[in-house]
């Protein structure tokens, strides 16, 4: 008889032989998993029930199908295999208590990894909406998870400030920051910190994946001096909307209306000795001329290179970023999100689960896109997503074993 939790068929074969995961695998191959698994010091040497491979898949899952309980995101993962014949007799997933600890031993790293070797910028040459004269539209900005109310999560991540008399906000919050390509919304950097962690301090950590040929987006929230020279080391050109106090002496004016200017250091205001030269594009939105007025600063010197009406209107592509993080929030984590995770760790296992999965999403959307010869931004992420839960809960395939034995990464 099998030990509660473990689930086998009449001719022995676990559950965790065979599994349904459709799309996820295609984008998150197991052979991938299995090599950062290893890489992370995750694999196993003895079987168990929810071995690494397929606890990383389950992490997937269970952001792909947000707001669903451990054991039903296991049933659906599993659904196709009485239906189409691969599974015989009676069977019980794991229980809650079990995937709770194998997501435990497994930890962040493991996704972290895919991350990193997975998610990159997805537009080719032919991609609309992506380029602007040879420049890939990239974009950067921050934002916020509700998190469980435990005292681990409350004492890692912090609280945002109290307000109306509250002794303490309802959750806890984490923080991060992302980069994002505009024209497909496919996220390429992240970082996740505590809300103390100014967006700032974590975007600083993703400017290692910009590189030359890219226009990097961004609002008011990213300034300084220091912040500006670090970005532009990495060859990226810069198009960043500054506050409309920011002092920008006018040095020569430009045909286009544009003018080229400097900004310093706080630390060098009086003496001026270290000035970084920039470009400075304002104008005002409305008819006629009466709206907000945006003030915007550019490492594109050349106004032939790239027009003053052009940058000003090309920012507004900026709101890509925020569109993406409404798809990952709202739409793929459902109204109110608040993740499940009551640990610092797994709350950093879900964030990067969550990114890895809209990466996928995007992938193939951006795949569709280019074989219908339209702009990714014309086809509706909802119902790609619904399609694409419906397609995992179809398929079963794959045995999640790896091919070699691994160290033990401790009891199930």
């Amino acid at each position: 008889m099998p030990r509660p939790g473990q689930v086998k068929s009449p001719s022995g074969e676990r559950l965790s032989d065979r599994i349904a995961l459709g799309v996820l695998t295609r984008a998150f191959p197991p052979e991938l998993v299995d090599e950062v698994i290893a890489e992370c010091g995750r694999a196993e040497q003895r079987h168990r029930l929810l071995p690494a491979r397929v606890v990383v898949y389950f992490v997937l899952a269970m952001c792909l199908f947000s707001g669903q309980g451990y054991e039903e995101v296991a049933r659906l993962l599993t659904h196709g295999l009485e239906r189409m014949g691969r599974w015989k007799g009676t069977w019980r997933v794991p229980t809650t208590a079990a995937i709770g600890r194998a997501r435990l031993r497994l930890g962040p790293e493991p996704l972290k990894a895919l991350f990193t070797r997975v998610c990159h910028p997805v537009a080719t040459e032919e991609t609309s909406g992506s380029w602007y004269r040879g420049w890939r539209l990239v974009a950067v900005d921050g934002t916020t998870f509700d998190l469980p109310d435990s005292e681990a999560n409350a004492a890692f991540f912090g609280r945002p400030g109290v307000s109306r008399g509250q002794e303490k906000s309802a959750y806890p919050q984490a923080r991060v920051a992302v980069l994002v390509e505009c024209g497909t919304h496919a996220v390429f950097a992240a970082e996740a910190g505590p809300l103390a962690v100014h967006e700032t301090e974590l975007a600083q950590r993703l400017f290692s994946s910009l590189t030359p040929g890219m226009l990097l987006l961004a609002d008011r929230g990213f300034r300084g001096f220091d912040l500006w020279r670090a970005t532009a080391a990495t060859g990226a050109d810069l198009l960043w909307r500054v506050k409309s106090d920011a002092v920008l002496p006018v040095r020569t004016l430009l045909e286009d209306g544009s003018y080229l200017s400097e900004i310093v250091a706080a630390r060098d205001k009086n003496r001026r000795a270290d000035p970084i030269r920039v470009r400075v594009i304002e104008y005002a939105l409305g008819r006629d001329g009466s709206g907000t007025v945006y003030r915007l600063i550019t490492t594109i010197l050349d106004p032939k290179a790239a027009p003053a009406t052009s940058l000003a209107a090309l920012y507004a592509q900026r709101w890509e970023i925020e569109s993406t993080l409404d798809e990952i929030k709202t739409h793929q984590g459902g109204p109110r999100l608040v993740l499940r995770s009551q640990h610092p760790r797994g709350v950093e296992q879900e964030i990067f689960a969550f990114l890895l999965v809209h990466h996928a999403l995007r992938d193939l959307m951006h795949q569709a896109a280019r074989q219908a010869d339209q702009d990714p931004d014309r086809i509706s992420f909802t119902r790609a997503l619904r399609i694409i839960r419906r397609h995992v809960t179809d398929q079963a395939a794959f045995s999640p074993l790896p091919n070699g034995p691994g160290p033990d990464s401790g009891p199930a």
